[in-house]
């Protein structure tokens, strides 16, 4: 929690010094969600994020020099510098994906633990017991992929767990205006599954239900939709204002800060000393400033790679390996024409 909190400070640093471009949101404020989720699972299981993604991808395990390199557009980021803020994956710990739009990465994740149901019973991979997380907000269970793939996951008894981090606000949109009725985890009995409530401000409550709902995936049990309540710090992003919330209701949350109730939970029951905390605090500043420093350093991505991904061979469309265009037709031009 401490190195997500630490990274999303830095991040907000860097973007406005000018080092991040586009939109970028941070995550202050929902660390037990993520931390007690995600740290419950093995490096073959499947996490789904959405445009708050950089501290999922940390909390699966992507180092956060590649995470931080993203954010900076570099090559040595998680996707080379071609997936930014709100697109990191990474195929070696499974993170498949920050999606933008809303909603969008659910049908993606349910196509994940369909992908670890057919392996263990049709390839006949015994073994193959893995979960899939798909985090999304409280704005995202309006949507119909929402309600499409809760349907789909019991039907089939998908190894998933559909986490709902309900910050209360889409966007500017409180839940409370938005929604008619605003339990979304009454959605999953609806559908065949246990649905669970948890404050999503103590890790330990999360990582409680975290536990029962990854084992029972894991069990071949089907899917959970666990809601989990909670709030961000900041803005919807960095270039949100953020002067449509009441400051009320924003110190109510700042005084339940998930990392601070934790700290204390930790001292009162003798798990570990000041010295100690402090002293992770300063392991975890100085790899957060290792990872600026190494993303501030790496080089930019080359044009070779800029239509890489886009077409299956760039060639074919007459991209020359420096990323330079070539047009044969001499109805066109002649010679090349740099892009």
């Amino acid at each position: 929690m401490v190195l997500g909190r630490s990274f999303e400070d830095m991040c907000a640093q860097m973007y406005y010094r000018g080092k991040m471009f586009g939109f970028v949101h941070l995550y202050n404020g929902q660390e037990a969600v993520s931390t007690g989720f995600i740290k419950l699972t093995k490096k073959e299981d499947s996490v789904v994020s959405t445009y708050r993604d950089h501290v999922h991808s940390l909390s699966k395990g992507v180092p956060a020099r590649e995470v931080m390199s993203e954010l900076f557009g570099k090559a040595t980021g998680c996707c080379r510098g071609q997936g930014g803020s709100m697109h990191m994956f990474s195929k070696e710990y499974n993170v498949l994906g920050g999606f933008a739009f809303i909603g969008e990465g659910i049908p993606v994740a349910t196509g994940a633990a369909f992908s670890s149901r057919y392996r263990r019973e049709v390839l006949k991979q015994a073994d193959c017991d893995h979960v899939t997380l798909a985090f999304f907000g409280d704005g995202t269970a309006n949507n119909g992929q929402f309600f499409e793939c809760l349907n789909m996951a019991a039907l089939w008894k998908l190894p998933i767990v559909f986490v709902v981090e309900n910050n209360l606000w889409a966007i500017g949109m409180s839940h409370l205006r938005a929604t008619s009725d605003p339990e979304i985890w009454k959605k999953g009995p609806a559908f065949g599954m246990p649905g669970v409530h948890v404050d999503g401000m103590d890790v330990l409550k999360v990582r409680e239900v975290a536990k029962e709902a990854i084992g029972r995936a894991r069990r071949g049990e089907g899917p959970t939709l666990v809601e989990c309540e909670t709030y961000r710090f900041r803005g919807h992003s960095l270039a949100d204002p953020d002067e449509l919330r009441d400051p009320a209701e924003k110190a109510h949350y700042a005084a339940r800060d998930p990392i601070t109730a934790l700290k204390k939970y930790v001292l009162e029951n003798n798990l570990a000393t000041e010295q100690e905390l402090k002293a992770i605090h300063k392991k975890i500043d100085e790899l957060v400033e290792d990872a600026v420093e190494f993303a501030d350093e790496s080089p930019l991505p080359p044009r070779s790679q800029l239509l890489e991904n886009v077409f299956a061979d760039p060639k074919g469309f007459g991209i020359g390996p420096d990323g330079s265009y070539r047009c044969e037709d001499p109805k066109f031009t002649q010679g090349t024409a740099h892009v």
